[in-house]
């Protein structure tokens, strides 16, 4: 005699998933998606944009010492890019730098240094003595405004290939240079480039005021916000 043995047999709920469980599921990517709408349309929060990391140096400034991009970390660096023999028909970029200083002087920067260097490409002339000479006659406080210089080799690469600014001196001894501002802030991270001999000392303002709110906010739920504006680059115009 033989026994049949019968398998178990499942069978699936054929029941509908609820309408309210669909939209559960759902309401993530919604907000995802409202929340890239609204930061494209709406840029509720501006920040600037990371171009890329800073060139790193070592340079001797107008008093013989050495200074290197790793003792400004933690400061807000704007950079001019000259010699002292500027003269004339040649981009006098360092006097603009003084607008700058004047411009930033009562930003509330949240303790965060705001500093300046002039890097000179043209080591043979500038000396130490004549750099302080120069950092003299325009007045500058050199406790914040560096001016520096090194070997030629070397500052091809900081500022031709790091700071992407061109210069070359012609068989009379001048200079021809793209007159360049840069800001890089306090991670060694180049935020901005200005390519003229007079930038606006107004928008400095503002683009160094928009790197101390971004340092303000980059602990807590609020760094996700400025991360997402990173990523829909809202940028000032």
């Amino acid at each position: 005699m033989t026994t049949d043995i019968q398998q178990p047999t499942w069978v699936a709920d054929a029941r509908p998933v609820p309408r309210w469980a669909v939209a559960l599921l759902a309401l993530p990517v919604v907000l995802v998606i409202l929340g890239a709408v609204a930061f494209a349309v709406f840029q509720p929060i501006q920040v600037l944009p990371r171009i890329s990391l800073a060139p790193g140096y070592a340079l001797i400034d107008q008093d013989g010492n050495r200074l290197t991009s790793e003792d400004l970390r933690g400061s807000l660096v704007i950079y001019n890019f000259t010699y002292t023999a500027c003269g004339d028909g040649c981009p006098q970029t360092s006097r603009a730098m003084l607008a700058i200083q004047d411009a930033l002087a009562d930003l509330n920067t949240d303790g965060i240094p705001v500093r300046y260097v002039t890097i000179s490409f043209d080591p043979a002339r500038d000396t130490p003595a004549q750099l302080r000479r120069y950092a003299d006659s325009l007045g500058a406080d050199t406790t914040r405004w560096h001016f520096v210089t090194g070997d030629p080799v070397l500052l091809k690469q900081i500022i031709g290939a790091g700071f992407r600014t061109y210069y070359n001196q012609e068989a009379d001894g001048r200079f021809t240079f793209d007159p360049v501002f840069t800001l890089v802030d306090g991670w060694g991270i180049l935020r901005a480039t200005y390519r003229t001999a007079t930038p606006d000392p107004a928008i400095l303002r503002r683009d160094v005021g928009l790197i101390i709110q971004e340092a303000r906010n980059r602990d807590g739920v609020s760094r996700y916000a400025y991360e997402a504006a990173h990523l829909f680059m809202c940028y000032p115009n």
